[in-house]
């Protein structure tokens, strides 16, 4: 297993990167749903740590792989097999989601040390392999398994009682800082990684559009049971135009920002970007969650209005803030692009507006696609300029 060349040309996802990518969607779907059903019933605040601890493994699992993937690849037999083995794992994690909300975490650490055990050996092959960068693959190795022991030990403390009362969430809190912090020393120590910035850049825009389908899917089946139970109305069928419209212009505005010129140009802000996506995979799947809000709020013992617009405004701003943000910190874009996020951010803002002054939620939701439409011209007109 040797290092791949990080000039490649023409290089793309992998039929088997693709492949393990659909395993996630179980598991951002169900995390999802827990958020879904935690806003109908009003009871976000006590659901939200759950839902960011359990995207924060899903999503740290995916980008390790993708990211040693991308340096390492080398699609033989052994790579393939422990590839499955996490893709076990995934699935594992991704059935002990609904548990882990309601405090069951023994199959969530299952899960999670099915996901990172293949992916220290992984590690061990490149070190054997690239002996340029031996040590830092090693550091990998060991730093991986050395968090994913603690996660394990945590989990013991927990279950026999030792963790004081209250320490669960910040010990929760030290190991996600422990689990980042590997990656940073692992990389800047010794020789990095040669991932390939073109390559990541397109593993990236293919978990958001991941997302954006499992949103679709969500956001269809909880209007198409409405419309099973009490046929199509007008209403119903703007809260579906509205969500396609909305999961459209934030597909679009992502893809306005491409990023892999600019991760090839300047290597040192990967990390600032790479870990910076967690907050727009997060809100991503908090719109479709939010979208299913709004079909369910159409229902008479559904959420109000205000708090379904709201659900969808809220993760859709911080996606619209989270993109311009990262593509602000690989490009270093001109200031005027701030000036027009503010706008849409203003933009966003006047759905839940509009809806509390009396606005119905359908129309507040296709409000909800004004400001990202106002950027997409914005840009599209400058970029042809």
């Amino acid at each position: 297993m040797r290092g791949r060349d990080i000039h490649e040309q023409h290089r793309t996802a992998t039929p088997l990167e693709l492949l393990f990518d659909l395993t996630f969607v179980v598991g951002v779907a169900l995390a999802a749903a827990q958020l879904h059903h935690a806003e109908g019933a009003g009871h976000l605040l006590q659901v939200l740590p759950g839902y960011l601890l359990a995207f924060f493994a899903i999503w740290w699992a995916w980008m390790n792989y993708t990211w040693f993937s991308s340096a390492y690849d080398s699609d033989d037999a052994v790579w393939r097999v422990l590839t499955l083995l996490q893709m076990v794992g995934v699935l594992i994690f991704a059935t002990s989601v609904p548990g882990l909300f309601e405090g069951r975490t023994l199959l969530a650490v299952v899960g999670y040390a099915a996901m990172r055990l293949p992916l220290c050996l992984q590690w061990l092959r490149a070190a054997q392999g690239d002996a340029a960068r031996r040590a830092t693959c090693l550091r990998y190795a060991g730093g991986v398994a050395a968090v994913q022991a603690l996660w394990i030990a945590n989990y013991a403390a927990g279950a026999h009682g030792w963790l004081p009362a209250g320490a669960a969430w910040p010990a929760f809190g030290l190991l996600v800082l422990l689990e980042l912090a590997v990656p940073v020393w692992a990389e800047t120590r010794g020789p990095p990684t040669p991932w390939h910035a073109h390559h990541i850049a397109e593993r990236y825009s293919g978990f958001v559009i991941m997302i954006l389908g499992e949103s679709i899917l969500g956001a269809t089946n909880a209007v198409s049971n409405l419309v099973q139970a009490s046929g199509l109305t007008a209403e119903l069928a703007l809260v579906g135009l509205g969500g396609a419209l909305l999961a459209f212009c934030l597909w679009w505005m992502y893809f306005l920002l491409p990023s892999g010129a600019a991760l090839h140009a300047h290597r040192e802000r990967s990390f600032g970007w790479g870990y910076g996506h967690y907050v727009t995979f997060a809100a991503l799947a908090a719109v479709g969650s939010g979208l299913e809000v709004v079909a369910d709020a159409m229902k008479p013992d559904g959420a109000t209005a205000l708090a379904a617009v709201s659900a969808v405004a809220v993760p859709q701003a911080i996606y619209v803030a989270s993109i311009w943000a990262l593509h602000r910190h690989a490009t270093r874009a001109p200031q005027r692009q701030i000036a027009l996020t503010l706008l849409v951010l203003a933009c966003i803002g006047l759905g839940p507006l509009a809806v509390a002054r009396g606005l119905p939620l359908p129309w507040g939701l296709l409000l909800l696609s004004l400001g990202p439409v106002m950027a997409i011209v914005a840009q599209e007109r400058g970029r042809r300029a």
